[in-house]
């Protein structure tokens, strides 16, 4: 039979082996490999280091035949990572889930790499079905890439298309594609709530992110509410108490702001990731919202009921009240919640103050909005 999601989908286990095999003789995923584990020092020596990085590789990957034995392998190097980079993972609102029912878990989108994959984490290690996750295709540039995440259960957002009627049809099938899988696969899905990441750290859902979920509705027999009901939609915070990225993301505002636009080097996504991935994240906290209920009429409501849930979901850290005061902010305070954090008010000023002085207040605002987000929230104009 046909597969219609076959351009989209991630990689079942019979794909699995052959695509092994594949990255094992990819130059440019060993070179990726080794500057993960080793950093750009290694660049110099990655040509005498690769055939032992295959070697390595190979062992490591002999016994693996399908999608669970790589995520199983996988795994260990989360668990390390999180050990490494995090100072602690935390998680609430696993009560909100029907463990029987697969959701679309719709999440703030702070890290390229590690929103998802800590989501997908504290799921799984809950006991739950790990997650397919959507990404965007601009991401995907080199085939080593592609593989590598359709392996792990990635499916691809067709984002570089050449016109309106291609972009219907693709978002279409997407929309088909994440329906399938929540409503018949009993395959939970992970999509983010915006294209692109909040690097101003405000956390809000693109209606345009609705509309392409309604592409999969029967006008004839179901009702807007009735179709978001059924998605089993789920909101998910994630909070970072330091970004790993913030300077960079601080560095691409302050000269957009400056010039007008921002020009982004062919390996800038790579350097995210790989800066998300390695990079000191503080405390991270990853909440799970309510199942959104029949009652939302229109794409707006949809996305302002996903942020009311995100924002009061976020946890907050000191760093985010030192960088709301650095800006001048003088709302009273009482009543919102702060969690402990693991950077002292000096580390955290140290690491503005490494910035340029045009870049340090757009990093500030990246931890402060958050703050700015749940007094909002608290108190709308």
């Amino acid at each position: 039979m046909s597969d219609p999601f076959a351009a989209i989908r991630p990689y079942n286990d019979a794909e699995v082996r052959p695509t092994i095999n594949r990255l094992l003789g990819s130059r440019d995923f060993l070179n990726a490999m080794l500057r993960l584990r080793f950093g750009e020092s290694i660049l110099p020596f990655t040509g005498l280091l690769r055939p032992l990085a295959r070697f390595y590789l190979r062992r490591q990957f002999a016994q693996v035949e399908g999608v669970a034995d790589l995520q199983m392998r996988v795994k260990g190097y989360v668990e390390r990572l999180i050990e490494d980079s995090t100072a602690g993972l935390s998680v609430s609102g696993l009560e909100h889930l029907d463990a029987a029912s697969a959701h679309l878990f719709i999440s703030n989108h702070r890290d390229i790499a590690m929103d998802p994959a800590l989501t997908n984490y504290v799921l799984h290690r809950a006991g739950y079905e790990t997650l397919r996750i959507a990404i965007g295709d601009n991401l995907l540039r080199e085939q080593w890439v592609a593989d590598l995440m359709r392996l792990n259960k990635s499916f691809i957002v067709k984002r570089s298309v050449s016109g309106p009627r291609e972009l219907l049809a693709n978002s279409k099938l997407l929309a088909q594609y994440i329906r399938f899988s929540v409503q018949e696969d009993n395959a939970p899905i992970w999509i983010a709530q915006r294209e692109g990441r909040a690097k101003d750290g405000r956390d809000r859902t693109e209606a345009a992110v609705i509309k392409m979920l309604s592409l999969s509705r029967d006008k004839q027999s179901e009702s807007f509410g009735d179709h978001i009901a059924s998605l089993r939609i789920v909101p998910v915070a994630i909070s970072y108490e330091l970004d790993p990225c913030d300077a960079m993301k601080a560095r691409e505002l302050s000269q957009r702001e400056s010039t007008g636009s921002y020009e982004k080097s062919d390996q800038e996504d790579v350097a995210s990731i790989g800066q998300g991935i390695s990079g000191d994240k503080g405390r991270v906290h990853v909440h799970f919202g309510t199942p959104l209920g029949a009652d939302l009429e229109s794409p707006a409501e949809v996305a302002a009921a996903i942020d009311a849930q995100v924002v009061s979901g976020y946890r907050l850290h000191p760093v985010n009240v030192w960088a709301y005061r650095r800006l001048g902010g003088k709302a009273d305070l009482a009543g919102i919640d702060v969690a402990e954090g693991s950077c002292s008010e000096a580390e955290f000023n140290s690491r503005i103050d490494a910035l340029a002085e045009p870049e340090r207040p757009f990093a500030l605002a990246s931890y402060a909005n958050a703050l700015r987000s749940v007094l909002e929230l608290k108190n709308p104009s």
